[in-house]
């Protein structure tokens, strides 16, 4: 039985977030919260919550042991980009992306 979140439309690069996330994958959930807690990156503050979020949803809608829960899979991937200009010399401009990241991440019980 799996627990699943999802974060949707941060405006966080994915590049960014997946630092994040590489550091708590396949960790136990009081370990990772800890790891996030003491992180000191921009996303480690929405990933935390996106946790704790799941961890709402595997006790509250799936009765699991909150004890034995791991994250068993998190990723990242891009969401819709804003594009904005910067005007440049003579007349041009520079287009600049301004990414955004869809989170999933799944808990399990360990055996």
């Amino acid at each position: 039985m799996e627990a699943k979140a999802y974060l949707r439309d941060l405006r966080i690069t994915p590049r960014k977030v997946k630092i994040v996330l590489d550091l708590i994958r396949n960790k136990p959930v009081a370990t990772a919260a800890a790891i996030l807690q003491n992180t000191p990156k921009a996303a480690s503050e929405p990933v935390l919550k996106l946790l704790r979020s799941c961890v709402a949803n595997a006790e509250n809608n799936f009765g699991m042991d909150v004890e034995k829960l791991y994250v068993k899979t998190c990723f990242v991937g891009p969401a819709r980009v804003m594009k904005r200009r910067m005007e440049r010399a003579k007349g041009s401009a520079d287009i600049y992306r301004k990414r955004s990241s869809h989170i999933t991440m799944i808990l399990a019980e360990k055996e």
